[in-house]
Order: C-alpha cells, then sequence, then structure tokens
C-alpha cells in the first residue's frame, strides 16, 4: 500500500550498484514516493537539471567518482534538496565532513530499509515546513518592496503635521519611535521617511513584521542563529539587527510579540549587544529601533500582556499616524497618484476621476486606510476598459448608505464622557461579527486587519465562543 504523505516528492537514487539502486527505487515506489534511480554524478546531474527533486538518497562511493563532489554541487546549485547518504566504506570523519555540507543523515550498509524511509520522511516534513515559512517571508518581502518606493502623497494639514513631527524626529540618529495607528495608515512608510532623513540615510533599512511570522522562528529572524543551533541551521545567519546595523530596524506590530521575546529585546535596545541562537559571544550593534503597532500598547500594559519597561523604552517619541478618514482631502489625490501607478503596470492610459465617484470616495470611512483605497483603484483598473473611474465601477461597501458614517451606535459619546478606547474596539468588533453573521473572515476584512489579529482581540475581550458576541467559528472559510 502506498503511503499517502509520500506522494509527491520525488526522490532520485544515485547507487552504482544496480541490485542496490533497483532494491531502493522499487521500495520507495512501493511506499508512495516517485523515485528514479542514477547510477552516477553525471546522470544525477542531467535529472537535477531537467526536473524538480525532493530528496536523493546518495552512495557516497560511485566508482570512480565520489557521492560528496556530488553533495557539494547540490547545495550549491540546488540548496533546497534533501540528501541522505548511504555507504558500505565510510566512517566517522566522511559523516561528518557529509553533515557539514548539509547531508541530513548518514547509514552505513547494511542498513534498514524502514529506518531509512522514517528519516525521509522526518526529512521532507522539515524541509517542506521550512520551505513554507520561506516561501510565506518571500511573500512579505515582494510587497513590502512594492510598497518601500512609494512616496507620501496627500496635502492635507493633518499629513503635513505628521511629516513636521518626522523631520524633528530626524535629527537624532539614536531615539526610539513608536508609530500609532490603524492598520493600513502607512507606518511603514514613515519609519522609512525618518530613516531617509537620518543621519543614517547611507546604512541600511530593516523591516520585520512580528505578527507575520511564527513565534518560534520569531527569535531567529531578531537575532540570527549558529550553524548546528537546530536541525535545520545548516550555516550561521545574520538577524535583522546585525543586518541593520548602521541603520533602522523597523519592528511592526510590535504588540503582537511574546513577553519572553519583548525581554530580550529591551536588552537589545539598552544595552546594543545581543547573542545569536546558538551562539556564545555578544554581538555589538548600532541600530536605531522604530516599531509600530495598530494596538493600545498601554492597555496591554495594564492587563500584563506587554512588559512596562519595554513600552516605556519603546515610547521615547510616541507618533499617531491619522486614519485616512481624518484627511478626506487626500483620498483624490491618493487616487489619481494609484490610478497611474497601476495604468502604466497595465498598459493603459489614465482614467480621469469622475465628480460623483470622487464624492463618494471622499464619504466613505475607509476602514482599511490607504490599503483599503489602494486596492479599490488597482480592482477598478483590472477590471474596467472605461476612460474614468465612475461610481458604478466602485465596490459595494463604499457606495453602501451610510457608508461614511460611524459604523455602530456604540461608539457615540455623551456629553463629557470619553468612552475607553479598548471599548470602542471591542463594539467595532461586535458590529463587524453581527454585520457578517459571526463571519471572521468577512469581519476582519470590514475592520481593515488579518484573520489571526481578529482571533487575537477575540481572545483579548472574551469573545471567543460561548462569550457574549454568540458568534460560532467559521473555519470552514479560512
Amino acid at each position: 500500500m502506498k503511503v499517502a504523505a509520500a506522494q509527491g516528492h520525488r526522490v532520485v537514487v544515485v547507487e552504482d550498484h544496480r541490485t542496490t539502486r533497483e532494491m531502493l527505487v522499487e521500495d520507495l515506489h512501493g511506499h508512495g514516493y516517485e523515485a528514479q534511480g542514477a547510477e552516477g554524478v553525471d546522470e544525477a546531474l542531467v535529472i537535477l537539471a531537467g526536473q524538480p527533486v525532493d530528496a536523493l538518497v546518495l552512495d557516497l562511493k560511485l566508482g570512480g567518482q565520489s557521492g560528496m563532489d556530488l553533495l557539494r554541487r547540490v547545495r550549491g546549485d540546488h540548496p533546497d534538496v534533501g540528501v541522505i547518504m548511504i555507504t558500505g566504506h565510510g566512517g566517522v570523519e566522511e559523516a561528518e565532513e557529509a553533515g557539514q555540507l548539509g547531508c541530513y543523515n548518514f547509514f552505513l550498509k547494511p542498513f534498514n530499509m524502514a529506518a531509512l524511509r522514517a528519516c525521509l520522511t522526518g526529512m521532507l516534513a522539515e524541509r517542506s515546513r521550512r520551505l513554507g515559512v520561506e516561501s510565506e517571508l518571500e511573500s512579505l518581502r515582494k510587497v513590502r518592496e512594492a510598497y518601500a518606493g512609494q512616496p507620501l502623497v496627500g496635502d492635507s494639514g493633518v499629513l503635513h503635521k505628521v511629516l513636521e513631527t518626522v523631520a524633528k524626529v530626524a535629527r537624532s540618529p539614536s531615539a526610539t519611535v513608536l508609530l500609532l495607528g490603524e492598520t493600513g495608515v502607512g507606518k511603514e512608510l514613515i519609519a522609512r521617511r525618518i530613516h531617509q532623513q537620518s543621519a543614517r540615510a547611507q546604512g541600511p533599512f530593516v523591516e520585520l513584521n512580528c505578527s507575520a511570522i511564527p513565534e518560534n522562528l520569531l527569535e531567529s529572524e531578531l537575532f540570527g542563529y549558529e550553524k548546528g543551533a537546530f536541525t535545520d541551521a545548516r550555516r550561521s545567519k545574520k538577524g535583522v539587527f546585525e543586518m541593520a546595523s548602521n541603520g533602522t530596524v523597523f519592528l511592526d506590530e510590535i504588540g503582537e510579540m511574546s513577553p519572553g521575546l519583548q525581554s530580550k529585546l529591551l536588552k537589545v535596545i539598552d544595552e546594543k549587544c545581543f547573542r545569536r541562537l546558538g551562539g556564545l559571544e555578544e554581538v555589538r550593534v548600532d541600530t536605531r529601533v522604530i516599531a509600530a503597532t495598530h494596538r493600545d500598547l498601554a492597555q496591554l500594559v495594564k492587563s500584563e500582556k506587554f512588559r512596562e519597561d519595554l513600552y516605556h523604552r519603546l515610547n521615547v517619541v510616541p507618533m499617531f499616524i491619522p486614519p485616512l478618514r481624518d484627511r478626506p482631502e487626500d483620498v483624490p489625490l491618493l487616487v489619481r497618484h494609484f490610478a497611474k501607478r497601476f495604468a502604466q503596470e497595465l498598459g493603459k492610459a489614465v482614467p480621469e476621476l469622475a465628480p460623483e465617484a470622487e464624492r463618494r470616495l471622499r464619504a466613505y470611512s475607509w476602514p482599511g486606510n490607504v490599503r483599503e483605497l489602494r486596492n479599490v483603484v488597482e480592482r477598478v483598473l483590472l477590471l474596467e476598459e472605461d476612460t474614468a473611474i465612475r461610481v458604478e465601477h466602485l465596490p459595494p461597501e463604499v457606495l453602501s448608505p451610510g457608508a461614511g458614517e460611524a459604523p455602530a451606535a456604540g461608539f457615540a459619546f455623551h456629553g463629557d464622557s470619553v468612552v475607553p478606547l479598548a471599548e470602542v474596539e471591542r463594539q467595532a468588533i461586535l458590529f463587524a461579527l453581527e454585520r457578517t453573521e459571526g463571519n471572521k473572515t468577512r469581519a476582519a476584512a470590514l475592520l481593515g486587519i488579518s484573520r489571526q489579529t481578529l482571533r487575537t482581540k477575540l481572545k483579548d475581550y472574551a469573545l471567543e465562543p460561548g462569550a457574549d458576541s454568540g458568534e460560532e467559528d467559521d473555519g470552514a472559510d479560512e
């Protein structure tokens, strides 16, 4: 019977002894792998060049050739291919050298086939997890690059005040800055502007989104790791603090960081040094820290979910970035900016903005802020073949009655009383869940946050299933 978990994985058995090679290929076929044999180095390289390969089972001695030579070639040209070595002649020195070159495991002949298959399964599972995370990080890097060169568009009074503060903050090359504001308001662009106007402008600007990376990988992304620190640590790697030395590190969504990492971050900010994961020596860096969050850190401190000492260390220079609904005069400028950009990408003429469409866009509350506006313009440019952006091109949420009004009655202020920010946020979540009949994915979209962030907030405000929200889990919509 074939093992379902193995299906789809292509394994090449590189073995010059035909009987052993055919036995391995047949066994792997029988357990669900797409197995193929290669007699030597040259044949294996042809296979690797012609099709994707997930793993090699590689003999150390290949007639007059060496499996170690092939391992070196694979590591240089195909670093994502997993390698298990087998041999009837190897010893401790060969095993150590193979491990240093990135070999996952080393089997001496005669070996137990079940043990080799188990090792292969484990190696491919680790590889899949690693490549999945790397793919996600690469996607995030592409998104960041797309926004990295974007100018700050707008001519409103509130934006001018923000830029005046940026100029003042940039005069200090080391003061820690905390950017506050809703998701999608452009906190990364403000962070880059501070960096570009500071004395560190010639140094690197390195960004890390603390909510986008699994907690068990975030520490290695921050501080790097030494070779051998964990199973897949085939080489040493610098973290963002080292990469940003003499420049700026931007830590987005800092409110999502675990308490354990918060204490390590505090040490880096205070002492300008840290240890890589698995390292013994202190690494000294000269890095400015700009952090950002859409959450109420002061409230998180009160609820003991964020360290008070780190909060005060980050909050040296707090800056609030206003939401787009507070600067409606910037909406037409942003629409024209994005329309020009996407028209160039699509090879179209730049459309005009019809007066009624402009009025509707200015009146909308933009819960997703500039990011939501950008998506609306991109959608129109992709789907419509008109010389202007018209009302009929706009999405339903922009055109719905009350789109520019306050989203819920619970947001009202009475007399001199002020509703706590946490309660406003709680009411917004309840209202969004009510509007979407408990669908978390759609509710998160209305709120302009990720689904994972919404799940975190549901826990923070005790709105999980069974709480007073009455909403049901909608895991099927993930």
